[in-house]
């Protein structure tokens, strides 16, 4: 298993529980583990496979709340790169510049996590993927009993964006499978508040040492409140998935392991199989091969199929091609305390409380609009540091400096966000291939070309368009779009696409024993939603008719 993020973690529990034994290669470190006391600093152990390892502590030690710390994008400890911090973070070439934010470690960019879990919306499977709909419904069931993912409770940010989609005409839609447009709680992978959340005899801090969510929406970057790993609040793989593995008996997990190149061999009646993987140590630089009777690669959008380039596999003209990024926007809007006494009771919407995203608008055809509040570091970066030039008339748009900037931080709690994400179609012209002329300690580096096509600047236009409309209707005195620039990469998907370069179970046309099981396998961008949730349920689908073609 090559990656312990959304989809990786999945395949190893549901793997283990069936009796294999699995080998999971993560490139970062592993946090809040006992073999690895300071993750950071030393190698430590080579691998892990107790559950009992798994410690609370380490883990609250570790994910602090110290923005910098965590989300510095050369050195944070959230970045993609080795363990060892005083080294450079691992290059993407991305064409025109940009940033991609993803994240090494046991755990992947889950640890980077809002936990939005909603379905794909049944119109953008059914009668384009090569499975309907339908037959993904038991896979998202099992994986939200997992996990769990329920509704988001309500707080004042909520409240406010309710108010305002209604007054805007929208209809509540309280289902998990979206055949219309309306707003609704966002269902997330969080465990449900504790019951004494407000009782008034227990502290803050008690209180996040207790089983439940503390409602503390800013901590998107590792939640480490809980009574144990296994227990976290916020269901990233690290603490959802991944004890659930170590708990089969059969899976070890290797941190500190970069996959550098499948292994093959032709077989008589198979064709071209992978046998195996060269792996790299991040910290002695040593390589060495591991074989396995299977191969599953969920690396992500960008390093399975850079992998697949540098191995030197099959020629496949949709390998890396086709990538979707769910051209994504932000648009914040700033009220006065005395509309929102009228509306909440309350001078302050405070977007720091409550789940990170407790809200949605979804619209199929378009995409969906994300109510979203950050702690205000990242709220200043994300509103009002990154852009490129245009824009809607009549609102503010772009970077804010200064006095600007001071001026919509200081009414930082009077203020809500909204993130944008339109639903985008793969295209030849977008996607991962490998620099001929760049190197790493890994192999080419991977280039990444990303261009909008009309359908999604459109999309995403219109859902700006929306967005601002709640806003103002809500009460909004000033709105502002951050107008981010196409660079900016979350959501990538789609460059190993399902039909192309899979077929419906995971495994690779042209390489047997080679399987995919992460955001890469999307046949599109499932309607412009977050794609967390339809990559676990692939990746338990995928564990399934894995187990029954070569385990049986």
């Amino acid at each position: 298993m090559i990656g312990s993020g959304g989809g990786g973690a999945v395949v190893a529990k549901e793997l283990g529980e069936r009796g294999l034994k699995v080998l999971v290669l993560e490139a970062g470190p592993w946090y809040g583990n006992a073999r690895w006391p300071a993750p950071n600093d030393s190698p430590g152990a080579r691998f892990g496979a107790e559950p009992s390892d798994l410690h609370i502590g380490l883990l609250r030690e570790q994910f602090n709340k110290r923005e910098d710390d965590m989300n510095n994008l050369i050195a944070g400890k959230l970045r993609w790169g080795p363990s060892d911090r005083g080294r450079p973070p691992w290059f993407r070439n991305v064409r025109g510049g940009g940033f991609v934010w993803q994240n090494s470690g046991v755990g992947g960019t889950t640890q980077s996590y809002l936990a939005n879990s909603p379905r794909a919306y049944p119109s953008s499977v059914d009668g384009a993927w090569p499975i309907p709909y339908r037959e993904l419904i038991p896979y998202y069931e099992q994986a939200e009993r997992t996990l769990p993912v329920a509704f988001a409770p309500t707080t004042s940010k909520e409240e406010l964006f309710y108010f305002g989609a209604r007054k805007a005409g929208w209809r509540l839609i309280p289902t998990l499978d979206v055949t219309g447009p309306g707003y609704r709680p966002q269902p997330n992978a969080i465990l449900p508040p504790n019951p004494r959340f407000a009782d008034p005899d227990v502290s803050t801090e008690r209180l996040s040492h207790m089983e439940g969510c503390t409602l503390a929406g800013h901590c998107i970057n590792g939640c480490p409140h809980g009574p144990s790993v296994d227990r976290v609040a916020k269901r990233s793989t690290l603490v959802s998935y991944v004890p659930l593995a170590l708990r089969t008996g059969n899976v070890a997990i290797r941190p500190n392991a970069f996959a550098t190149r499948i292994l093959t061999e032709a077989h008589p009646s198979e064709g071209q199989r992978a046998i195996g993987v060269r792996v790299r140590d991040t910290w002695t630089g040593e390589t060495e091969d591991v074989r396995a009777r299977v191969v599953v690669m969920a690396a992500g959008a960008i390093e399975s199929p850079r992998l697949w380039l540098n191995s030197g596999l099959p020629r496949n003209r949709w390998v890396g091609k086709g990538l979707c990024n769910h051209y994504l926007d932000w648009v914040t809007g700033m009220f006065t305390e005395r509309e929102l006494l009228s509306i909440l009771g309350s001078p302050s919407a405070n977007p720091f409380a409550g789940h990170t995203s407790g809200a949605r608008l979804d619209v199929p055809g378009l995409g969906s609009l994300l109510l979203t509040g950050l702690s205000p570091g990242l709220t200043a970066t994300l509103s009002f540091g990154i852009t490129e030039p245009g824009g809607l008339p009549g609102i503010g748009r772009g970077r804010a400096v200064g006095p600007e900037l001071q001026y919509w931080m200081e009414r930082y709690r009077t203020s809500l966000s909204i993130a944008v994400i339109a639903d985008d179609e793969p295209d030849p012209r977008n996607g991962i291939e490998v620099d001929p002329r760049m190197e790493d300690e890994h192999g080419p580096v991977p280039v990444i070309a990303y261009v909008p096509t009309p359908r999604s600047r459109r999309n995403r236009e219109a859902l700006v368009g929306v967005a601002v409309d709640i806003l103002r209707k809500a009460g909004a005195v000033q709105v502002h779009r951050a107008n981010w620039p196409a660079s900016l990469m979350i959501h990538m998907e789609s460059t190993m696409r399902m039909g192309h370069v899979v077929d419906v179970d995971g495994e690779a046309y042209q390489t047997k024993r080679l399987y995919i099981a992460d955001n890469s396998m999307h046949y599109n961008a499932i309607g412009g939603v977050n794609p967390t949730l339809t990559t676990q349920a692939l990746a338990v689908r995928t564990a399934e008719k894995l187990v029954g073609k070569y385990f049986q």
